[in-house]
């Protein structure tokens, strides 16, 4: 499985960034697709998932302003991101379970966030 992100860049607090996941497979049929983000000195933490069956997890420091959401006919994930703040500053990784054994990292996607 090959996942290829995109959408992060440089915005002002407040502002709104959209980030994608592209997978190689079918994503429909994966245990699980989601998002990492790193900050810096930080450990990689999950921020939002989706299962097969449609459970969405999201942490609770970006509910109520980040959504999680895939277009199976594109084998996309998409990362809604509003009301950006300098503390979501970090490197965005999607990832995927295709099964209970596999586990597969796309590049990372930056998202910076000024005050």
């Amino acid at each position: 499985v090959q996942l290829q992100a995109s959408g992060g860049g440089v915005v002002q607090a407040g502002g709104s960034l959209r980030l994608s996941c592209a997978a190689s497979g079918s994503i429909s049929r994966f245990n699980g697709i989601g998002w990492y983000r790193q900050a810096p000195g930080k450990e990689r933490e999950l921020v939002a998932s989706i299962s097969r069956d449609g459970t969405i997890n999201i942490v609770n420091s970006v509910k109520g302003r980040f959504t999680i959401s895939r277009d199976n006919a594109k084998n996309t994930v998409y990362l809604q991101m509003i009301s950006l703040k300098p503390e979501d500053t970090a490197v965005y990784f999607c990832y995927a379970n295709p099964n209970a054994v596999s586990l597969y990292w796309g590049q990372g996607t930056e998202v910076t966030v000024s005050s």
